[in-house]
């Protein structure tokens, strides 16, 4: 697809996505169309030459080396900075680190305005690009906000405003990475198509985010996830646990209160007087044997729906009310263990569709609590 049918689609999606939007006063951010790209390749080098330099960098054959290979722009400079700033070596290698933990905040070398503003704006972008490789989306989000970092300062925008819009779609913050996106999309002369088709995915499918429902339920269970999988399990983490536990607790209760519905339109038990099973008033007696299945004059299907495969040991699949509202007040209290097992016994009875994300949450929420 071409970079003017991607733009255009994704005009077409923000059109008609408008009226789905959140009502909030637009961004103060004007885009202008194609003002922002990277520079070329030699006036790269030249930049970051300039900037070794600067610095009392004397090591030509190190800094050749780094630029004599085809990796990528961002790396290359990255690299150069790690070359000429011990410092900014120590935070690009601890963002790397997929072994160690996970950093947090955003550096005082990123957030000093007083810092070089090459090396502070390119340090910030490589450094959130790393993390968001780690799927540590908090701090992604924090270190490319424009107060620290601004696109117009770093050399490939395209990776900025790609990175931030990943970051922002995984905290469900729909409205940023919209935003995000149209900047990507609109304003980045020289954005790679891979990124352009990436993001009018994202844009596709927050068009059809809809709150509090199942798809809301996924969303936050995938962000709860990634939280516990950089030992970030505390009182935030239990917080989003929460609202996750009581939006499950009121869908089963409307479906209890479906199924009640249900049953009181059913036919109750034969009255005196009423017609008996196959007198048909005088009229000719019917072709044959009533058949199973639809058309049989019951509301009974031959093959009823089994039940949530997420109930896999059987049973009913309910609970006592009193012990849900006993879980959800003392929720931030239970151990990561013991607040699995509550949420299996409180998924019992939803639809199947939402197994394989429960699962997912589940496998995260045991496997080990934050700090052993």
């Amino acid at each position: 697809m071409s970079r003017w049918m991607l733009t255009a689609a994704f005009a077409l999606l923000v059109t008609s996505g408008a009226a789905r939007a959140a009502d909030k006063p637009p961004a103060k951010e004007i885009a202008s169309f194609g003002t922002l790209q990277s520079p070329s390749a030699e006036a790269a080098k030249a930049q970051a030459l300039a900037w070794y330099t600067r610095t009392g960098g004397k090591d030509q054959a190190k800094f050749d080396a780094i630029w004599g290979t085809d990796r990528p722009m961002l790396d290359k400079v990255a690299d150069t900075l790690a070359l000429g700033s011990p410092e900014a070596a120590k935070i690009l290698k601890q963002a790397r680190d997929t072994n160690g933990p996970a950093p947090e905040g955003v550096p005082s070398l990123i957030k000093d305005k007083k810092v070089d503003v090459y090396l502070r704006s390119n340090l910030g972008l490589a450094y959130a690009k790393a993390l968001a490789n780690r799927r540590i989306y908090e701090e992604t989000q924090l270190t490319l906000d424009p107060k620290f970092i601004k696109p117009e300062e770093v050399v490939d925008p395209s990776v900025y405003f790609f990175t931030k819009a990943l970051a922002d779609y995984s905290l469900m913050a729909r409205q940023e990475a919209t935003s995000s996106i149209l900047r990507l999309l609109e304003d980045v002369a020289d954005a790679p198509e891979r990124y352009r088709m990436v993001a009018a995915l994202m844009q596709f499918d927050m068009l059809t985010w809809q709150d509090n429902d199942l798809g809301w339920i996924s969303r936050k269970m995938n962000v709860i996830a990634d939280r516990l999988e950089i030992n970030r399990g505390g009182e935030k983490t239990r917080k989003m646990q929460k609202e996750v536990l009581v939006r499950l607790e009121e869908m089963i209760k409307e479906k209890e209160n479906q199924q009640k519905q249900q049953q009181q339109q059913q036919p109750g038990p034969p009255k005196p007087g009423d017609p008996k099973p196959g007198d048909n008033g005088g009229e000719c007696p019917p072709g044959g044997p009533p058949k199973d299945g639809p058309g049989n004059g019951t509301n009974q299907p031959s093959n009823p729906l089994q039940d949530s495969q997420i109930a896999q040991n059987g049973g009913e699949g309910k609970i006592d009310v009193k012990e849900k509202k006993n879980i959800t007040e003392n929720w931030g209290n239970l151990p990561e263990k013991e607040r699995a097992k509550a949420m299996i016994e409180l998924t019992r009875d939803l639809p199947r569709e939402m197994k394989e994300s429960v699962d997912i949450f589940i496998k995260k929420l045991g496997e080990k609590e934050p700090g052993k």
